[in-house]
């Protein structure tokens, strides 16, 4: 959880400021409104490409760690 606040938090502030330049007006304007959605967009597939590959390499680290401590690894990639 504390990571994915991190994320979000940062993601945030990169988005607030490359598209609002302009602090004068309580709302966005349309201009800054689509920059903030599309970099959100951008940033949010990224992070789903990241998790997917980190998705994908763990069962692998598990079963090194696993190998390393000697220890015979599941088939979930866990510890049996």
């Amino acid at each position: 959880l504390r990571d994915f606040l991190l994320v979000y938090n940062r993601m945030t502030e990169l988005c607030f400021r490359h598209c609002v330049c302009n602090l004068n007006y309580r709302l966005l304007t349309g201009r800054e409104e689509s920059c903030l959605d599309s970099c959100a967009a951008r940033l949010v597939r990224a992070n789903h490409r990241l998790m997917g590959a980190y998705v994908g390499l763990v069962p692998a680290l598990l079963q090194r760690r696993a190998a390393e401590h000697g220890t015979a690894a599941g088939p979930s990639g866990l510890p049996a």
